[in-house]
């Protein structure tokens, strides 16, 4: 898989390709479906097959102020991609310039000139260009003028409504991970390096491996049942406190994970834990003897809903 950038020419070997056009931050099952339609014109026309999306989300470049709302990475993302058949991810930088791109700039001076691509496929909400004055059928007709062929697939529903990147959100933050997974297709999951902690967990037998969450959508805060993935490619059941540690000054945002019958220091290294199960919200205790027994029960229910 390669990963590419406009800041860079192109490889001849993608010329032609067949470019799967959207954000696909969560690559839920409807994003699956643009980019498994891409893959699939791919090999019937026997071309490479790219996957485009946008860093950082154009959201977050119009409105900074927003709250974190990130479902994966870039890595992630590129992984994605990756195990779904793709030959490379594009990766357009959103800033200023790229914001002031007309539609009809877009689609002759980037898709055509620069990315030489023969085909692109979006889901039916895609907008682009100066203003988002670009929709689908805008794209079918300035491809057209330009040898482009765009083609739109149709929203995926569940249970009758559209998945949405906007769903998996609003279940991550009523404490729903299973809704999360099912729109996926596999459990959120948060990547991150272990940082150095206050070593309270140790201190109550408890150790974990502490993380900032980043940019990542902050999940309802409490208490989890996990599935980490170590950078050696094992995985480790656990249980994880997400939130801001009512029972200790100051309050300080993590996600602390503490895996079963694993002990080594896992300090500076690279984590990925998917949230399974939501077990309670936190809480405060009258005592530290109160969250000691409270944790020897979240494990055990962790331990259950994993099982």
């Amino acid at each position: 898989m390669k990963r590419l950038s406009l800041r860079q020419p192109i490889d001849d070997s993608l010329s032609g390709a067949i470019l799967a056009l959207g954000n696909f931050d969560g690559f839920h099952l409807g994003h699956q479906a643009v980019v498994g339609r891409a893959i699939q014109r791919g090999a019937h026309e026997r071309r490479p097959v790219i996957v485009a999306t946008f860093d950082p989300h154009p959201v977050a470049f119009f409105r900074p102020e927003t709250a974190p709302f990130r479902l994966t990475t870039l890595d992630q993302r590129e992984e994605l991609f990756a195990h779904a058949g793709a030959d490379a991810m594009l990766v357009f930088d959103f800033d200023a310039d790229l914001a002031a791109t007309s539609a009809e700039s877009f689609v002759a001076d980037l898709l055509c000139e620069r990315l030489k691509v023969s085909g692109v496929v979006t889901g039916s909400d895609f907008t682009f260009g100066r203003g988002r004055a670009g929709n689908v059928e805008v794209l079918s007709d300035l491809g057209g003028e330009n040898g482009i062929l765009a083609e739109t697939v149709a929203p995926v529903l569940l249970d009758g409504t559209r998945i949405s990147s906007g769903l998996v959100r609003e279940a991550l933050k009523r404490g729903d991970p299973g809704t999360a997974t099912r729109l996926l297709t596999r459990p959120f999951a948060i990547r991150g390096t272990v940082i150095d902690g206050d070593k309270r967990g140790r201190e109550f037998g408890w150790p974990t491996a502490n993380f900032e969450l980043g940019d990542y959508q902050r999940p309802a805060y409490g208490i989890y049942a996990v599935r980490a993935r170590l950078d050696d490619g094992s995985e480790h059941d656990g249980v994880a406190s997400l939130g801001v540690r009512p029972m200790f000054d100051p309050p300080k945002e993590l996600l602390e994970v503490h895996l079963f019958g694993f002990d080594d220091d896992l300090y500076g290294r690279t984590i990925e834990t998917d949230l399974i199960a939501y077990l309670r919200p936190e809480a405060k205790f009258d005592s530290v003897e109160g969250l000691k027994a409270q944790m020897e029960r979240d494990a055990e229910d962790a331990r259950t809903a994993l099982g």
